[in-house]
């Protein structure tokens, strides 16, 4: 079996990819990073005189699944892990729109439910 789905980790400059057999495997690997990454110190507020940026707008890092299909996949989302360490799932690549986690589900079951 192939590797069809690709995970691509995003933080601040560095970039990391890996490869995996099922969407299920790359789900709980992106699950299992984006739960570390909570973990990090959280971001102050940067104010660039015009405007201000609180942690709950900053992107920390971003973790994003692909596949089947390098160019074209079928399938993208992935989370956004925020300054002030919440997590926001999305879908699609170019054009993200967001996932609400419905009553108390998480937003990671809520990519996996719209991922599936």
């Amino acid at each position: 079996m192939s590797k069809d789905y690709w995970l691509t980790v995003r933080t601040g400059p560095k970039v990391a990819r890996e490869r995996f057999d099922t969407l299920d495997d790359a789900l709980e690997e992106l699950e299992a990073r984006a739960a570390r990454l909570t973990l990090a110190p959280r971001r102050e507020t940067i104010d660039v005189k015009v405007r201000q940026f609180s942690p709950e707008v900053q992107v920390a890092a971003r973790i994003e699944v692909a596949g089947p299909g390098r160019f074209l996949p079928a399938k993208r989302g992935g989370v956004d892990v925020r300054g002030d360490g919440s997590v926001r799932a999305y879908v699609g690549g170019v054009r993200k729109r967001p996932l609400k986690a419905k009553g108390r589900t998480t937003p990671f079951e809520a990519l996996r439910r719209a991922l599936s």
